[in-house]
């Protein structure tokens, strides 16, 4: 008789439950040990304006890029574009409550709170983006940034070059003087700092949203605008304008800045490393703004529209006395105008 293979009766049943009661619980540390991995990240949330080819919506990637290559694994940086978290202007307000990490920062919207920095809005007072870099990376951008950080708990890291404003008009018109720009509805950004330098300027200073000028120049409703090339070719201004006068009236920058609360809870380490990224991306906006806007003269020539230069000594002699007569200047530091005037 043919013997039957022994059947082992063992039951398996406990095995198997003990298989996947272990196999459950690891599943369920490493599903809890992913949100906890995340959460030791230090957050860092960028809130802008700019549209996502303009080289100040570029240069955060290069920020975020640079943070991962020095820093791996310690942020997570998040960029929000077109003022999709927090609209233009409030900014600084959200980082001095704790709701924002990272921003860039005007210096219209600082001399708010910090009355000295009025000065860098003031036309022809910084000649030119090396100048301005200079400035900043000296010890007047430590003693000005200082202040900063003092009144309106942000702490500036890199100044980005934001363009040289140039007059850009509806009609032809002969500019050579302040005085030629009397009666021109030059549309200005809707602020007191703003407006005083449209008048300082010459022309009738009308506050306009930016969102409107193009609407506002093709009907008439103003006669010129004022912004760096960049802007005046993204927004397509040409196509409702027939000059660009070279007036050079005010070399702009922003601030790319952090709140103080998040500065100050990094490691000193960590704290270079941030430096160095807003740094590296101050870098990257100001060589490729600057390519763009010696290129952009040909440009718009090749469009059709008159480019003249006016008398740039009266404009400046005009202008800086508009702002020496001021109450604007009562409030800027002693010797500070000097000691611009002397960086070079």
């Amino acid at each position: 008789m043919k013997t039957l293979p022994t059947v082992s009766h063992e039951p398996t049943a406990p095995f198997n439950r003990r298989s996947l009661l272990a196999a459950t619980a690891a599943a369920a540390l490493t599903a809890s040990g992913l949100p906890a991995l995340a959460q030791s990240k230090t957050v860092l949330r960028i809130s802008t304006p700019a549209v996502p080819d303009d080289w100040h919506a570029k240069m955060w990637t290069v920020f975020k890029d640079n943070l991962e290559k020095s820093a791996p694994g310690e942020f997570d940086v998040q960029i929000n574009l077109n003022a999709s978290l927090f609209k233009q202007g409030a900014e600084p307000t959200a980082m001095s409550r704790g709701n924002l990490e990272l921003a860039t920062v005007s210096a219209q919207d600082i001399s708010k709170q910090v009355p000295e920095f009025s000065i860098f809005t003031a036309g022809y007072i910084v000649r030119d983006p090396v100048q301005q870099q200079k400035i900043f990376n000296g010890p007047i951008g430590a003693e000005m940034f200082k202040l900063v950080t003092e009144k309106m708990e942000i702490t500036p890291l890199a100044t980005a070059y934001l363009g040289t404003r140039q007059v850009n008009l509806r009609e032809v018109h002969k500019v050579n003087v302040p005085a030629d720009l009397k009666g021109i509805k030059l549309r200005m950004p809707g602020s007191k700092e703003w407006l005083f330098l449209g008048e300082a300027l010459g022309a009738t200073p009308t506050p306009l949203a930016f969102g409107e000028v193009y609407l506002g120049l093709k009907s008439g409703t103003i006669d010129g605008q004022d912004n760096p090339l960049p802007s005046v070719k993204a927004a397509k201004f040409y196509e409702v304008t027939k000059q660009i006068v070279l007036t050079g009236h005010l070399v702009d920058g922003i601030f790319i800045s952090i709140a103080s609360k998040t500065f100050k809870a990094l490691s000193p380490a960590n704290q270079q490393k941030v430096l160095a990224a807003a740094q590296a991306a101050a870098a990257f906006n100001n060589e490729n703004r600057i390519k763009e806007e010696a290129e952009l003269v040909a440009f718009f020539k090749k469009e059709g529209l008159q480019v003249s230069t006016p008398d740039l000594d009266a404009f400046h002699k005009t202008v800086q006395a508009a702002y020496q007569n001021s109450d604007y200047a009562k409030v800027w530091p002693k010797g500070l105008l000097e000691r611009i005037n002397a960086t070079k």
